[in-house]
């Protein structure tokens, strides 16, 4: 089990990328936006640069839903390679059967 203030800051990420999503996404419309005059492409660049770093969605980490591991997780599911076996294994993951051959 991950420890609860890593995985809390990750939510707190999360939630602040959803918060920032829309502006961020018109301000780098406007960034890139060749019509606009370059001072208002550079200012469009100023206002980017002040959004919380936290914001942004490359900060926010991949987690399992269950135990808060950082690594080895399945997007599909959202959970980590430990927890996704046992699930599957308890039958509680539906159409996901163990390999035999």
């Amino acid at each position: 089990m991950a420890k609860r203030s890593v995985v809390e800051r990750n939510k707190k990420r999360q939630r602040l990328a959803d918060k920032y999503a829309a502006k961020r996404k018109a301000l780098k419309a406007a960034a890139k936006d060749e019509s606009l005059s370059p001072e208002e492409r550079f200012n469009a660049r100023l206002k980017l640069a002040q959004l919380p770093r936290n914001s942004s969605p490359a900060r926010v980490r991949l987690r399992c839903q269950l135990t808060g591991r950082p690594r080895g997780n399945y997007r599909k599911f959202r959970l980590s390679r430990i927890a996704l076996r046992d699930l599957a294994s308890a039958g509680q993951i539906p159409g996901m059967v163990k390999s035999s051959w």
